[in-house]
């Protein structure tokens, strides 16, 4: 009996204990890895996005929007075409504008220079009036006609005559040819004029060529 007891002995001894057990050893020495809750908890939350990239987003949408929109193109397409048609109108008004202001300076000095030319024959008629005898009365009567004339053109195209005899000289309108002494009359008088001065709308054509007192 005793040899019995015995070997139930040693069969209960020889079983081991589930606690020690070996750990399982992983190819290439690798530790386990960790559980993909871990990892989760690290990551940046997903749902934040970029205010600029949501503008962006949004201006796009609107625009898109707007193409996919007849309405508002043929509107877009409205506006730009009067934009453009201010801006030609704006622009040629300034053309006109400027071409009058061209026109009336370049009539302005032909008209001048028309006028400088027949001031001498005017000049010339004026000196037959003043040297004409009793004799040749009719002759200065035709001179005189032709004078008046003369006269009543320039005058009908804004030319004005002027005398400044007594006048206090001005070289703005009068080129003094020379100077002579008077005892009754002030320094710097228009004493004599030897020819008439001439200007059209305020422009001095000619000026007064005179005698001043000294």
């Amino acid at each position: 009996m005793s040899g019995v007891g015995d070997h139930e002995e040693e069969g209960t001894s020889s079983e081991e204990s589930p606690s020690e057990q070996p750990a399982v050893q992983r190819p290439g020495g690798l530790e386990p890895e960790e559980p993909a809750t871990s990892r989760d908890e690290s990551a940046e939350p997903a749902g934040e996005e970029n205010p600029a990239n949501e503008q962006e987003m949004l201006e796009a949408t609107e625009e898109a929007a707007e193409d996919d929109d007849p309405a508002a193109s043929v509107e877009r397409e409205r506006d730009e075409y009067l934009a453009l048609a201010q801006r030609t109108q704006a622009d040629f008004e300034n053309y006109r504008k400027r071409a009058a202001r061209e026109a009336a300076a370049s009539g302005e000095r032909a008209r001048g220079t028309l006028v400088r030319e027949l001031l001498p024959v005017l000049d010339n008629l004026e000196r037959a009036l003043g040297s004409a005898q009793e004799g040749e009365q009719h002759l200065a009567e035709g001179v005189k006609l032709v004078h008046a004339e003369l006269v009543s053109v320039l005058e009908r195209n804004g030319v004005e005559q002027f005398d400044p005899a007594g006048e206090r000289f001005d070289p703005t309108f009068h080129e003094a040819l020379s100077t002579r002494e008077e005892e009754s009359t002030d320094s710097g008088v228009v004493l004599d004029v030897i020819e008439k001065g001439y200007r059209v709308n305020g422009t001095v054509l000619r000026p007064a060529r005179v005698v001043v007192s000294g």
